[in-house]
């Protein structure tokens, strides 16, 4: 009788696994549909703020009271120049933050207000005041959507999920 209870128990967990994979299969299915809408521009630019191997989040707060706006940044000194740079004159206040929302710097403005990495502050500073003093226009912002680099990642997962189910 216990031989049977855990054939059983074996099939019913075989059963809910091959079901977690179609499960999954139709997520992906409807993810490639989303991801196909997400254009190469915007996969690209992913990858080449991963490449930097220093991301995180940007939020802008405009000066006109409209809503904050999310992305998903390259945080190199140059590249958090040039986002600050492109925003001096229509942002209320920036946040810059790593991965997990830990403060890397915000403004006022588009001047730097706080930024406790002091040694950082003063290697984005080059970058930033001739952009600020008009000698420079800001440079190329290696920058999407929060929500687009979030359709880029639910990807990611699930084709590792779709890697992992065919293991099995």
């Amino acid at each position: 009788m216990r031989l049977n209870h855990r054939i059983h128990a074996a099939e019913v967990q075989k059963a809910s696994a091959a079901f977690l994979c179609v499960l999954a299969a139709q997520k992906l299915a409807k993810r490639e549909a989303e991801e196909e809408i997400m254009a190469e521009k915007e996969k690209s630019m992913v990858e080449k703020i991963l490449d930097t191997e220093k991301a995180g989040y940007a939020y802008f707060y405009p000066s006109d009271g409209g809503n904050r706006q999310e992305f998903f940044i390259s945080t190199t000194p140059e590249n958090m120049a040039n986002f600050l740079g492109s925003h001096l004159y229509d942002a209320d206040k920036m946040i810059i933050t790593d991965m997990v929302d830990c403060l890397i710097l915000d403004t006022y403005g588009g001047f730097i207000n706080t930024c406790p990495d002091q040694k950082l502050c003063a290697e984005i500073i080059p970058y930033l005041a001739p952009i600020q003093m008009g000698e420079k226009e800001a440079g190329e912002i290696l920058m999407v959507t929060r929500e687009e680099s979030d359709m880029y990642f639910a990807a990611e997962d699930q084709a590792v999920t779709m890697a992992e189910c065919q293991m099995m």
